[in-house]
């Protein structure tokens, strides 16, 4: 089942992938901060449980994206972005997820 990404309350989730690590926790911070500001809808940060049941959750939920923080972005600034829809990841550079997250919802 497809949603349209206009519907669900929640936008994105910004996972952090360990949440005992202050690098990976105050990057996360900052980037469910950045994408609030665009004013697109609500961004949460998701730092409970697994991985996999966290991005099977927000699937239920429907958020439209979920994007992991992880020991990649500290190495190289990039993020792992989930579609919800076709469970497609890829790697975005931070400074380039603005874009993205604006291209993603205005379509």
């Amino acid at each position: 089942m497809k949603l349209n990404s206009d519907l669900p309350p929640i936008k994105n989730a910004v996972k952090e992938f360990k949440k005992n690590n202050e690098k990976i926790v105050t990057k996360a911070k900052i980037i469910k901060n950045e994408l609030q500001n665009l004013g697109m809808g609500r961004v949460i940060l998701e730092n409970s449980g697994n991985i996999g049941k966290n991005y099977r959750r927000h699937d239920e939920i429907g958020t439209p994206i979920c994007i992991t923080v992880d020991f990649e972005t500290l190495d190289g600034d990039s993020v792992t972005v989930r579609d919800r829809d076709s469970m497609s990841q890829e790697r975005v550079l931070v400074k380039n997820l603005s874009q993205y997250y604006q291209k993603y919802f205005i379509k």
